[in-house]
């Protein structure tokens, strides 16, 4: 068989899991000599879609023997992978779950699987550092990730299912960056409530939203109220060596979620797969822990 091709089609460029994920797959690719491209649809499902379909209907020696994707939008492109399908193009999505996997998976000859970060356990997880770091109760700030994302759905069921029931929850709305985190906090804090609310800690979905939040806080006029705000625990998910992992260290944050990144899990499944010609198992999850670990917390 010729030298294996593969798409990495992105979300972002500007988040830290995503550029992990482009340093996951470029490491993986060159251990098992596959030829990589990767795109960034910029948080923009359209333009997600038209960059796979471009590249599912270009000439055969440029068209990628797979696709491997995270999806921005709410569904997984059940259009644009039916094309690539048709087309003998194998399918790997990451970190979302897919209704149609399962139908394609009966008549493709190419592999079609989901590579997913366990997100309701790394809700779980922020639920039980919430219990830690607040044992008498109190009040969270948390910034979710996009509203039809399955991700962040499923990351904020997670912390419903175990959060303490006398720690309450106000949410905002982010979009996975540290920009998007900044400004939610900036129009919350001009609302009358904020100046009542009495919150105990400051959570996001992922590390740079956790720092966005913590500027937008830093932007206080008042030297006693940002002094105020940012003694509180800022809490985080993603949790990667040089930034969610270095920012716990440094103090910046007081937790995070370790995730591993899984697009280079993905590129192996896919090799291993087109090698011995056979679909592997529907669905792999990776494991998520907390850092530091939640005996650590509670001596806090």
């Amino acid at each position: 068989m010729s030298k294996l091709r593969f798409l990495v089609s992105l979300t972002t460029n500007d988040n830290d899991y995503q550029i992990e994920q482009a340093k996951s797959a470029e490491n993986a690719a060159r251990k098992l000599n596959v030829e990589l491209q990767i795109s960034y649809a910029d948080n923009d499902a359209i333009n997600q879609s038209t960059q796979i379909l471009k590249a599912v209907q270009s000439a055969g020696p440029i068209r990628p023997h797979a696709v491997i994707f995270e999806p921005v939008g709410g569904t997984a492109l059940p259009q644009v992978a039916r094309a690539a399908v048709s087309a003998g193009i194998g399918w790997a999505i990451l970190n979302r779950e897919a209704t149609y996997v399962s139908e394609l998976r009966k008549t493709s000859a190419a592999p079609v699987f989901s590579v997913s970060s366990d997100h309701i356990e790394i809700g779980r997880i922020q639920g039980r550092q919430f219990a830690a770091l607040l044992p008498k109760g109190g009040s969270v700030l948390y910034i979710q990730g996009p509203t039809e994302n399955s991700a962040a759905k499923e990351r904020t069921a997670g912390m419903q299912q175990t959060k303490p029931s006398n720690v309450q929850v106000a949410m905002l709305k982010g979009q996975w960056t540290e920009e998007s985190s900044q400004k939610a906090v900036r129009s919350w804090l001009k609302l009358s409530t904020s100046q009542r609310a009495a919150i105990d800690l400051i959570a996001a979905q992922d590390d740079s939203m956790a720092i966005g939040a913590r500027k937008a806080f830093q932007e206080l006029p008042s030297e006693s109220d940002r002094e105020r705000w940012l003694k509180l625990p800022f809490l985080g998910c993603d949790g990667l060596p040089d930034t969610g992992q270095a920012w716990v260290r440094s103090g910046l944050l007081a937790a995070t979620v370790f995730v591993p990144p899984n697009a280079g899990q993905a590129i192996e499944m896919l090799v291993e797969a087109f090698q011995k010609k056979k679909q592997l198992a529907e669905t792999a999850l990776t494991i998520p822990i907390s850092i530091p670990s939640l005996v650590d917390l509670q001596r806090r």
